[in-house]
């Protein structure tokens, strides 16, 4: 399965808004250009955000976006679903029931699509397992400065 990169990008800039200031909006140009990516796509990504209620915008001069709620309360699979959809990956069509094998006999479901969406439930429960806070806490351990780096490249309040 291939996720789209809009994905990378909404979970990198949930990460970023978990260091920003408590209460604080950070404006979705300032978020892109923290990456160079391209702001009206990123933006688009925060409409899918906002949607799913991870995060919340403030409109206006100093408005942006901020997490919804606590790190702690977003899974990965939270933040995949608000971009992705929530569809299954694979979807079966029943070509078992096609051509030549089409008269069976075939077991009551289809081995291949059980397989396939026990691989895909493992997937979103791992997804499921990890939040936000644990992601935060992982890159803190490893890079401690990320946090800082984030914050001081933001610029100040009102400017």
């Amino acid at each position: 399965m291939r996720m789209g990169e809009g994905v990378e990008w909404a979970l990198h800039t949930c990460l970023n808004l978990t260091w920003a200031e408590a209460g604080r909006a950070v404006p979705a140009s300032r978020l892109a250009a923290y990456y160079e990516l391209p702001a009206a796509y990123l933006n688009k990504q925060l409409q899918a955000l906002a949607r799913a209620g991870l995060v919340v915008s403030a409109p206006g001069p100093r408005g942006g976006f901020q997490l919804a709620r606590p790190p702690e309360r977003i899974t990965l699979m939270d933040v995949v679903a608000a971009i992705e959809g929530a569809e299954p990956a694979f979807r079966c069509t029943e070509i078992r029931g096609r051509g030549p094998a089409g008269g069976g006999p075939f077991p009551t479901a289809c081995v291949i699509d059980r397989s396939m969406r026990a691989a895909e439930l493992a997937w979103r429960r791992e997804l499921a397992s990890r939040t936000l806070a644990d992601v935060k806490a992982e890159v803190e351990r490893e890079a401690p400065g990320a946090p800082a780096r984030f914050r001081g490249w933001l610029p100040e309040k009102g400017a």
